[in-house]
């Protein structure tokens, strides 16, 4: 089963383009859930949320909806010779017990930074990082190209971890589009092709970046064989200034459905909304 979404949902900019006028910020995550069927979480990796916070975003989601949280930074930004887990990552695992437990967590998200190289060390450190979160779906994300390997690939499904496969600017040092999966999890992560800003933009101009409906017309055919290896396949948008990730996910979502056209075991489906929502700026 293939989820699409968008990494994050409360964005203040979003408003008109993707929610109504006037929504308020409690009724954001309730309203996203009527139209996609998976979100990833980006909050966690600068703090641990509250077990209270996370029933709330349980509660404001349907049966069949999924979460992917992202791990702490110092986690996967700050990795040394710790041969224990932090409290910090206890008390994110801890939070994360509501969701878990209505069966919609997807993944726990590792996103490596670009110096976290394949080095033996860092090999050591991701089997450590495994062990630590055993029974958790993890999957791994490396933003240099040196990890797009055999070894890693045989590495992460010894470690049962999934492969991020990932969407990103045409860079030499960056990872090129892949099908793989490692794990029963599938996922890939669109950053958008804004090769210009990609090393000097911040959190927002770096992903700055509309896809065409041509250059997403590929992944519609990779998303389908990464699903064929795994028990659900995650897509998620991180292009998200002015709601160009909501955009861009109902647009590949649209494709899976023409490709797909009244198969219910493909591409998971929101419970409702889509008349109202595509009429709104962006959906039109």
């Amino acid at each position: 089963m293939i989820y699409i979404g968008t990494c994050g949902f409360a964005y203040r900019d979003w408003i008109g383009s993707f929610y109504p006028p006037k929504t308020k910020p409690d009724e954001m995550l309730g309203y996203y859930a009527r139209r996609f069927t998976a979100v990833e979480i980006d909050a966690t990796y600068y703090g641990v949320l509250d077990r209270r916070s996370v029933q709330r975003m349980d509660a404001r989601t349907p049966d069949g909806f999924r979460f992917s949280f992202k791990a702490p930074k110092s986690l996967t930004h700050a990795p040394g010779a710790a041969e224990a887990p932090s409290d910090e990552l206890t008390r994110f695992i801890e939070s994360l017990a509501p969701v878990a437990a209505s069966g919609k967590l997807a993944s726990v998200l590792l996103q490596f930074p670009p110096a976290f190289l394949p080095t033996p060390r860092n090999h050591d450190y991701l089997k450590r990082v495994a062990a630590w979160l055993r029974g958790v779906p993890l999957v791994a994300e490396f933003r240099e190209a040196a990890w797009q390997t055999g070894e890693t690939l045989a590495l992460l499904r010894a470690l049962h971890v999934g492969w991020c496969n990932l969407d990103m600017p045409s860079l030499e040092s960056l990872l090129a589009p892949s099908t793989d999966a490692t794990s029963p999890v599938g996922y890939v992560r669109f950053h958008g092709r804004n090769a210009e800003r990609w090393l000097t933009g911040d959190r927002i101009t770096r992903y700055a970046y509309a896809y065409s409906r041509k250059e997403l017309e590929p992944w519609r055919e990779r998303l389908l064989a990464i699903a064929a290896h795994t028990q659900a396949t995650y897509a998620f948008f991180n292009n998200h200034a002015r709601g160009g990730a909501a955009r861009d996910a109902a647009t590949l979502e649209s494709l899976l459905e023409a490709r797909c056209p009244g198969e219910d075991n493909v591409l998971a489906r929101a419970p409702g909304g889509n008349p109202e929502q595509r009429a709104l700026p962006g959906f039109s």
